[in-house]
């Protein structure tokens, strides 16, 4: 049979609407509301550059029922949030569709958390098909954004992290010890104006001088000396920051009288850039851009050991040394587990119980595989190194009710209350 060599090839590739430069002049940008304590930073310097975004807070149940009736309920819990989160706010009737864009973060890595973007336009063409979705990532992805990343916007984004960071954990340990109600929020809201100064003025890079206003400030806030139950909060990334992902996991260990220990974003971060340093060593993967990452780590780390330093002279429990956090892991699992937050979960859970932070709540969407073995599949472990840990893996799922999730928080914190009493007894005696 002779072949016909005129039929077309079959096109498969889906046509979706592109951000365009001109866009920045007439569109709106939505993002999800996954760190509280540094999208407010970030927001506020893209507003100063001429960027019209805003950060989505709906956090109702309509907004999972939008997520569950767009994307297939075996996808990962934080996409579906994500989703959910724009088509119930483009559902709202506050904001045009035709000039209304949507922006995620893309790792770039091989977790789920790449696949989004994809998704994400898949649900929204059905109803919005004129909203574009960007794409803000560091690894080549999505190369025809009208979104720029900049250098300067790299580094308004890392020192965004940085102060952020510092903030979260300042508020965190102020917050359940305040003698006066209110007094820690006081001092959030007055150190986002230091910060949002140190922007507007571009000497956000005086690290120094602006992170000793933060400490100052929450210095002045006057706390108890009461002992209280620390819970350190690990696991994905999203469900581990998002309010809307962890069912305000923050504010129930809070009314639980408890201090919340949430690890830095920037080891996150950090995490990223090394595994491209270590791919070059493990699976000879050098391309040009190992050297990059690897004086990025090199500046990174450099800032973040300075304002450790800062944060022990002020009294305040610093954030982690992430080579500290490196040596963690490596009693644990191999630095090459690097599939969605990898050896990372671990090695915070590690470093937790090494600062004093025995009780954590490894926070996982139910079916993250990558979750379940590099965090679930290491407590046991973890438990033989650390016998005064007190873990407890927490799933967060469309279908699992915030009564469940609290009740098995509520066991674990039962059983940190009794190590606390005996502790208390042994010292006594």
């Amino acid at each position: 049979m002779k072949e016909n060599k005129n039929v077309p090839v079959a096109d498969f590739r889906d046509t979706y609407p592109k951000f365009t430069p001109e866009m920045k002049h007439t569109h709106k940008i939505l993002i999800p509301d996954m760190l509280p304590f540094h999208f407010g930073i970030i927001v506020d310097f893209l507003r100063k550059d001429g960027w019209d975004i805003e950060v989505l807070h709906n956090d109702s149940r309509a907004v999972i029922d939008e997520g569950l009736k767009h994307v297939h309920n075996d996808t990962c819990y934080p996409a579906l949030c994500v989703t959910g989160q724009f088509i119930d706010a483009l559902k709202s009737g506050k904001y045009d569709p035709e000039h209304t864009a949507v922006m995620i973060t893309q790792s770039g890595g091989g977790c789920r958390a790449s696949n989004y973007i994809p998704l994400i336009r898949k649900a929204l063409k059905a109803e919005f098909p004129k909203v574009p979705v960007i794409s803000l990532n560091f690894a080549g992805l999505e190369k025809d954004s009208g979104f720029p990343v900049t250098l300067k916007m790299i580094l308004k984004l890392a020192f965004a992290v940085f102060y952020g960071d510092v903030l979260m954990s300042l508020y965190n340990q102020c917050k359940p010890y305040e003698l006066e109600a209110g007094a820690s929020d006081a001092a959030r809201e007055d150190c986002l104006k230091v910060i949002r100064e140190a922007f507007d003025k571009n000497k956000y890079r005086s690290y120094k001088k602006w992170t000793k206003a933060l400490l100052q400030r929450f210095s002045a806030v006057r706390r108890s000396t009461e002992k209280k139950i620390k819970v350190g909060i690990v696991g994905e990334i999203y469900v581990k920051y998002s309010p809307l992902g962890n069912s305000h996991l923050e504010d129930f260990l809070l009314s639980e009288g408890c201090e919340p220990v949430v690890p830095a974003l920037m080891d996150y971060v950090m995490y990223c850039a090394v595994n491209n340093v270590n791919d070059a060593k493990l699976y000879n993967k050098k391309n040009a851009s190992t050297p990059l990452f690897a004086l990025a780590y090199k500046y990174l780390y450099g800032v973040q050991k300075k304002i450790i330093r800062m944060m022990k002279e002020y009294g305040f429990e610093p954030l982690h040394d992430f080579e500290h956090l490196r040596r963690c892991a490596d009693k644990v699992i191999n630095q090459g587990v690097k599939m969605g937050e990898g050896w990372l979960i671990p090695a915070e859970m590690a470093a937790l119980a090494e600062t004093g932070t025995d009780n954590i709540v490894c926070a996982q969407p139910f079916g993250c595989l990558p979750n379940h073995i590099a965090g679930k599949g290491t407590i046991r472990t973890l438990k033989q190194m650390y016998e005064h840990e007190n873990i407890v893996a927490v799933d967060y799922d469309p279908s699992a009710t915030k009564v469940n999730q609290e009740n098995r928080i509520k066991l674990m914190l039962a059983t940190a209350r009794e190590n606390m009493e005996q502790e208390e007894k042994a010292q006594k005696n």
